[in-house]
């Protein structure tokens, strides 16, 4: 068995992004899949804007802010100089939440909600900053660039988030040591309490007991409009009738907001008031850059855009000469047609190409509805059961292609969608035991003539001891004599004795791949006897 981290391959820059590309895959569609079918769990934690899925609508506290406020304190423990901190989810440590830098229960509560995503090749990193870019465009912020590829820290940062009885130089060093001009220290403020405000609480010298029902963590708000991006922190501050705690709080030692803002002579501060358009431009660079701050050593993938044809999900299993296909196709920037026609040719072992007409399954959209895809299955689902084309198992399947309205050809600049059908599970799996003690076998077949030098199961969501995604590998031993399946594929077995569920993979030529289908005890059916 190996446990391997399972952010080894996010080292390496990635230039261009062909499908199937696993991590740039998963990157994607928590990034684009925002709403409607197939959604990202992320995007169900930000709506509606003025939520507090915590503490309750009438909290006062939004938890957009929270994404915010969440994010720029992990980030702000970077070193320029050393290459230490960044966003790399340590503030998920409780030695650095029980830091005075960092009071309240808003980190808590975010974290508590990227912790519900599980995926092997997403880290709790880029889970928290892709919520806070899903968390801003929803709440009427800019379009944010995404990267991807950040690396899970293994302990807390060095102190370093600003507080607000800094005095201005304090706050300027604090910025330049993460990597921040003084300019830009004004801009990201600004951005970033476009949202929220200060809680009683954690904040007592700050805010007092507001006693309102409506309100009920007391809450003083940065602006007006605090569950919604706007340019009226700036435009508030500039009218003079700003109620921003950090700017007209009754202690001047603590208001900090007043001694950035006013830094350049309002010279920022103006701009933003007198454009909604260069503040919104202006914080989605800054956003973003806040975002990108990450310890040296570790790269970021190119920006992630969506691909304009994306295959999802794909599930391939073998049930004795028949190979079962199941999955989608998501359209980009496609809106629902009932008069449509969508194609889907599937390229095989022996030259051959089959002709299939997909149904529509469902819309989704993305960035507050400013884009829409449309999505069509492989197979009709009745009451949302899987359902599977079946395809010869001698000919398999090497790759995907698609037609819409007799139209363009859909290939990936003809390299085609391709599809691994050389190690699957096979439907001959099935379990003794479905209880403590556990017993079952996993039946994986594997292609004739494709000699894996590995053939292997991954865990489904396997942590290490401080949360970090792995990847644990269990070589499935190779049989000394063959066991037919068909003519095509023979049959490796391996004895289980847990409840996990697993994904099949193998190593061919030094190159790794494994599968979506994911398989466990409970998913079988009882051995014969």
């Amino acid at each position: 068995m190996l446990l391997l981290p399972h952010f080894l391959g996010s080292l390496a820059v990635v230039k261009a992004y062909v499908w199937p590309s696993p991590m740039l895959d998963a990157l994607e569609a928590a990034r684009w899949n925002q709403d409607g079918h197939n959604s990202a769990l992320l995007a169900t934690f930000i709506k509606p804007c003025n939520s507090d899925l915590v503490e309750g609508t009438n909290s006062g506290r939004a938890d957009v802010a929270d994404w915010v406020r969440t994010a720029y304190h992990d980030m702000a423990t970077h070193n320029v100089a050393d290459g230490t901190g960044g966003l790399d989810a340590s503030i998920r440590f409780l030695e650095e939440t029980s830091r005075s830098e960092n009071p309240g229960t808003g980190f808590n509560n975010t974290l508590s909600e990227v912790r519900v995503v599980n995926d092997r090749y997403v880290s709790i990193a880029d889970s928290l900053a892709v919520g806070t870019i899903i968390a801003i465009e929803n709440c009427g912020g800019p379009e944010i660039a995404f990267r991807g590829g950040r690396i899970d820290a293994r302990e807390p940062n060095t102190p370093g988030v600003p507080e607000p009885q800094q005095d201005l130089d304090s706050h300027i060093a604090a910025f330049a040591r993460q990597g921040f001009t003084q300019t830009e220290m004004i801009k990201l403020v600004a951005c970033g309490h476009s949202f929220g405000g200060v809680e009683h609480a954690p904040f007592p010298e700050i805010v007092p007991e507001i006693n309102d029902p409506n309100n009920t963590l007391s809450v003083a708000h940065f602006d007006t409009t605090f569950t919604h991006f706007d340019n009226d922190v700036a435009t508030e501050y500039m009218s003079g009738t700003t109620q921003n705690p950090l700017v007209v709080g009754s202690n001047d030692t603590t208001n900090s907001d007043k001694r950035i803002f006013g830094s350049d002579g309002n010279v920022t501060m103006k701009s933003f008031a007198d454009s909604p358009e260069l503040f919104a431009s202006t914080c989605a660079d800054m956003f973003a850059r806040m975002l990108d701050t990450v310890p040296r050593g570790v790269e970021l993938t190119e920006v992630i855009t969506p691909l304009p044809v994306k295959p999802h999900n794909l599930i391939l299993r073998l049930a004795g000469d028949t190979l079962k296909l199941a999955g989608e196709v998501r359209f980009w920037n496609m809106t629902a047609d009932a008069q449509r026609t969508v194609f889907m040719l599937l390229d095989d072992h022996t030259g051959g190409t089959r002709n299939v007409t997909l149904t529509s399954s469902g819309v989704s959209t993305a960035v507050s509805g400013r884009y829409s895809a449309a999505w069509y299955t492989f197979a009709p689902r009745p009451s949302n059961a899987l359902t599977f084309l079946s395809l010869d198992a001698i000919a398999g399947i090497k790759s995907l292609r698609f037609v819409v309205d007799h139209g363009k050809l859909e290939d990936q600049g003809g390299v085609g969608f391709a599809v691994q059908d050389g190690v699957v599970f096979s439907e001959t799996s099935c379990y003794t035991s479905q209880h403590p003690p556990y017993k079952w076998r996993l039946d994986v077949a594997v292609r004739n003539g494709l000699d894996p030098s590995r053939v292997f199961l991954v865990q489904l969501g396997a942590e290490d001891s401080v949360e970090r995604q792995i990847i644990v590998e269990t070589d499935i031993p190779r049989p000394t004599q063959p066991i037919a399946a068909n003519a095509n594929y023979s049959i490796w077995s391996i004895e289980m004795t847990d409840d996990n569920s697993y994904f099949v993979g193998a190593e061919v030529d030094g190159v790794k791949f494994s599968g979506n289908d994911a398989s466990g005890a409970a998913d079988l059916s009882p051995c014969a006897v």
